[in-house]
């Protein structure tokens, strides 16, 4: 369905066109693709080299770091509740506020998403102050892969909340691959590192193949 990425452009999208069906969206984060509109009106699907990801998996197999969970946080997270899967939509259109900058997330997404989410294959962790939503994240799930897509914070260090959340699901999951796709400043900050495409792939195939299910 979609052209091999090992030798593709590590910059631009591999390839243009296509839709959001849920076997389309499957088979392209298997493949190591993950989408992105172009303008308004074209769809790319993107594979990076490098490729950022956040290690998680049982401690004594971790290559990095991992999360970093400062003391300011530790005491923020006092403050909040977690919930798994509670409202995956409403993270998911809060996160493509269009207020927010360079804002992607558009109604076709939402609607994607969110039958994704309804079948078993997408997930967000929720981030509470009381009965206010006040941050979260949502991705992709297949095996031992999690593909992270979007987060949002609308109190301060809510959507790090999530993210500790999110990655502790995977503390015992072997060969497990938890991708952030472009590596940013915030997320450097948090943990992530970069990694070869080449390796990425490698480590996408197994992960995608174990017979696990964090959520």
């Amino acid at each position: 369905m979609f052209p091999p990425v090992a030798d593709a452009d590590p910059d631009g999208p591999v390839v243009l066109g296509g839709d959001l069906e849920p076997g389309t969206l499957l088979a392209a984060y298997r493949a190591g693709l993950f989408p992105m509109p172009i303008g308004r009106r074209r769809l790319g699907w993107w594979s990076p080299d490098p490729r950022a990801v956040i290690p998680v998996g049982p401690p004594s197999v971790v290559d990095h770091s991992g999360l970093h969970v400062s003391r300011t946080l530790r005491r923020s997270m006092r403050g909040f509740t977690t919930t798994v899967d509670r409202d995956f939509e409403t993270v998911m259109r809060r996160c493509g506020d269009p207020r927010r900058p360079h804002g992607w997330i558009n109604e076709e997404f939402v609607q994607a998403y969110t039958r994704l989410h309804r079948m078993g294959w997408a997930h967000s962790v929720e981030v509470w102050s009381g009965r206010d939503l006040v941050g979260g994240v949502y991705g992709v799930s297949i095996g031992a892969f999690f593909a992270g897509e979007s987060m949002f914070h609308r109190a301060t260090d809510a959507s790090k909340a999530a993210l500790v959340e999110l990655t502790s699901l995977f503390d015992e999951v072997d060969g497990a691959l938890f991708d952030v796709q472009w590596l940013t400043p915030h997320l450097a900050s948090l943990g992530a590192v970069e990694i070869p495409r080449d390796e990425y792939l490698r480590r996408l195939a197994v992960a995608t193949e174990q017979p696990v299910e964090p959520f």
